[in-house]
């Protein structure tokens, strides 16, 4: 496909609000990133000159250095351990490099646009559909069929599917997300609340929060790009939806969906919860660590954040989600990043090998019991619970039992989420009924996914 063509189908990846799953551009005080961090391009090989050389596992002769390049400081530490494990095995260096998560997605649709993309990087559900169908990832089925390590079964399938096309593999799932409700144990000891557990619906979760708000901090913050991190759990757990299955149509417009938006907009109106003013210049997990907020929904790959702060790993704990009637509504949205390789990669058998190594079960439990993230492959995620000793987070393991819903995505999610987050805006401040503004975000959805 011609370079131009290419640049208008990616012109959408440009997001503008941090998106869940083993990311996060907001987290509490993690180590500094490398904004200006740089990946070396690489030979711009053809593709089908490539198509001929049989798939190498570690075992084999893999030659050269690779750039590895994702978007979370937090979790490069465990990463980059687990990348040297594979070095020393299969003599080849590789160096992560740490890109924030708008840059990092400049930084490939130039790289798309330019025939130059980074040799193994992370794929995400926003964009995954645009560069599949574009062929800027290397095939990676006919490899998959033939390791020893990798076999699809073992992973959570909708993290799977996330990452097919026409019948192939583009990436090797990497990791699994689950959304827990954080807590500051001191604010709920000073304001005479009890702990927040399994029994909590959603009507004593405000509750909660009105009890837990003073004049120095709010019982609960959520910002309107918290989707994941936010109402999406709340309007599943309602009997909403933000999709319908076969990504044509909105859910906005289900009554559902619009009574769970109202739930949060109440909170907001009634004081509960910071304003829209607050919540943009300080992101809700932040205030969670500065002692603001009592309360804040936030997905699994935020511990390493929450870890390295020291206010939060002395003063909060995880909890499960709230459900709305009964314990079968307690939902949690999850994803799950892939590992990818450019399929113009200057040295495509030791990216393959390396994402081969970095999807097997010894990789993956070992990406747990760092306490990098939940792990992909089904059954390695239980060390996760013990990488640390200052939270209890049996609460995020425990949504793994609660109704599981794939994260709502669609060819080109961006263009839509980023429509919802500023249209919400209005809804956060009372400048429009939030009823009113969930219609117009389904009517301007149904319209970009008719251009899909």
């Amino acid at each position: 496909m011609k370079k131009k063509v290419v640049a208008v189908l990616l012109s959408a990846i440009m997001a503008v609000s941090m998106i869940g799953c083993g990311s996060s551009s907001d987290a509490p005080a993690p180590a500094p990133v490398d904004d200006n961090a740089k990946t070396e391009a690489p030979a711009a090989d053809k593709p089908e000159e490539k198509a001929e050389e049989a798939p190498a596992s570690i075992g084999e002769s893999v030659k050269g250095e690779l750039t590895v390049t994702i978007w979370d400081e937090g979790q490069r530490p465990g990463l980059q351990q687990i990348v040297d494990d594979w070095s020393s095995q299969s003599g080849v260096k590789a160096t992560i490099n740490v890109v924030d998560w708008n840059s990092y997605w400049t930084l490939l649709e130039a790289g798309a646009t330019g025939g130059e993309l980074p040799d193994v990087f992370w794929m995400h559900s926003n964009v995954a559909q645009q560069y599949m169908e574009n062929d800027l990832l290397l095939d990676l089925t006919d490899r998959i069929a033939a390791s020893d390590k990798i076999d699809l079964a073992n992973y959570y399938q909708g993290i799977v599917n996330l990452y097919q096309s026409g019948g192939k593999q583009y990436a090797v799932p990497k990791d699994i997300d689950t959304i827990a409700l954080w807590y500051n144990k001191t604010i709920f000891d000073e304001m005479g609340v009890a702990y927040p557990d399994d029994t909590w619906t959603w009507d004593d979760f405000a509750e909660a929060a009105k009890k837990l708000t003073n004049e120095d901090h709010w019982g609960y913050a959520i910002a309107p790009g918290n989707n994941q991190e936010g109402f999406y759990n709340t309007i599943y757990s309602m009997g909403g939806n933000v999709i319908s299955e076969d990504k044509k149509k909105s859910g906005f417009d289900d009554p559902n969906t619009i009574k769970a938006m109202e739930f949060f907009t109440n909170m907001i109106a009634e004081g509960s919860c910071p304003d829209l003013a607050t919540v943009s210049e300080t992101a809700p997990n932040e205030l969670l660590c500065a002692g603001k907020t009592a309360m804040s929904i936030n997905g699994s790959w935020m511990l390493a954040g929450y870890r390295d702060n020291e206010y939060a790993a002395a003063n909060c704990d995880v909890a499960v989600l709230p459900f709305t009637k009964d314990p079968s509504d307690r939902v949690s949205i999850y994803n799950g990043l892939g590992w990818a390789a450019a399929a113009n990669g200057k040295n495509l058998d030791a990216a393959w090998s390396l994402i081969e190594y970095l999807g097997s079960k010894e990789a993956q439990i070992k990406q747990a019991e760092l306490g990098v993230t939940m792990s992909a492959y089904e059954g390695t995620s239980d060390a996760w619970v013990n990488a640390v000793d200052c939270f209890d987070l049996n609460g995020h393991m425990q949504m793994l039992n609660a109704k599981l819903v794939f994260r709502p995505y669609s060819r080109v999610t961006t263009i839509w989420e980023d429509m919802m987050t500023e249209k919400l805006k209005e809804a956060w401040t009372g400048e429009k009924a939030t009823a009113d503004v969930c219609m117009e975000i389904a009517a301007e959805m149904d319209a970009a996914l008719a251009e899909e």
